[in-house]
């Protein structure tokens, strides 16, 4: 039996370092306690109910731990749940198991500091992905975290439903430049989140899927990575990108010939976020030198076969972009 966090062979439910990382070493089962929402139970979910951005259809819920069993709960929530979305998405079934191998990928093979995550199961057998809330400390406080959205001042309210993907990578970048004390670290940080977003295929990295969180120190770092996965698995005709990657990048020579974004594009990118070129180099090179590693992983994964092949194939695709 395979861990359900992080694919060790020989554990049962969770191996002892997903235990820690996850539930400060409490025995916890891989299964809940409780049912999968269904038209029977909503009135108990609703008050934890909080859209996603998958394609506006996928739920999450707001769990604590209490004692060794983990809770649905309305507030002080330590974790956040979320089942198989409504079957309106292709290959929804598998959706808890995209999130948790990409975040797996994320932080096993780059080591990209991520959400600490697992899979989890319904009483019925039902999957679901969890992770932990990171801005959340073990007393129950909470560390200041804003995302982009807040942080440049876009709202609903001001900007419309779509004001979440109203900006560009360069724009984050910029806001770094001008308001975090040392920028070159977070800049490199979230550069290598750009780029790992693009390479996975996750075309729903908008300005609410990057953040800033205040240390114990007072200074400003890149949260870790949350809401990484292939969404174009379960919306075929989703853009590259949620975001443009800079002002002008359609009308690159790259962009004009292959309709598409390649190495030109990032190394720009990363020129306009004042990176050296020798640094964005090493990162480019380090996403797109481990694909042995990677394809094992997506073998590996709980993906059925059909998902595992398309996952590889939009892999394979990305990384054929900068050749």
């Amino acid at each position: 039996m395979k861990c359900a966090g992080c694919y060790k062979e020989g554990a049962d439910g969770y191996c002892s370092g997903c235990r820690r990382k996850l539930f400060d070493g409490k025995k916890v089962s891989h299964v809940l306690s409780f049912d999968q929402p269904t038209a029977d139970n909503l009135v108990e979910y609703h008050e934890k109910t909080k859209r996603l951005s998958i394609s506006g259809v996928q739920l999450k819920y707001s769990l604590r731990l209490e004692k060794k069993e983990l809770q649905l709960t309305v507030k002080g929530g330590q974790y956040i749940l979320k089942p198989v979305p409504p079957g309106l998405i292709a290959f929804h079934d598998q959706a808890p198991e995209n999130e948790h191998l990409t975040m797996q990928i994320a932080k096993q093979v780059f080591k990209i500091p991520v959400a600490e995550n697992a899979l989890i199961y319904f009483r019925d057998g039902s999957p679901a992905y969890i992770t932990r809330r990171f801005d959340v400390n073990p007393d129950g406080t909470k560390q200041l975290q804003e995302d982009f959205a807040q942080l440049i001042g876009k709202s609903r309210q001001q900007d419309g439903e779509n004001y979440k993907y109203e900006g560009s990578y360069e724009d984050i970048g910029q806001f770094i430049q001008s308001k975090v004390s040392a920028p070159i670290p977070v800049l490199e940080s979230f550069f290598k989140q750009v780029l790992f977003n693009y390479i996975f295929s996750n075309g729903d990295a908008h300005l609410k899927n990057f953040s800033l969180i205040q240390t114990e120190f007072g200074d400003h770092v890149l949260s870790r990575a949350y809401d990484l996965m292939c969404t174009v698995l379960h919306a075929p005709s989703e853009s590259d990108t949620a975001l443009d990657l800079y002002e002008g990048d359609f009308e690159s020579s790259r962009y004009r010939q292959f309709g598409c974004y390649g190495r030109p594009n990032f190394e720009e990118l990363a020129l306009r976020l004042g990176l050296l070129p020798s640094r964005s180099s090493r990162i480019i090179n380090e996403l797109l030198s481990k694909k042995d590693e990677v394809e094992k992983m997506i073998e590996h994964s709980f993906l059925d076969l059909s998902t595992q092949e398309q996952y590889l194939h939009f892999y394979q695709d990305k990384i054929r972009r900068f050749t």
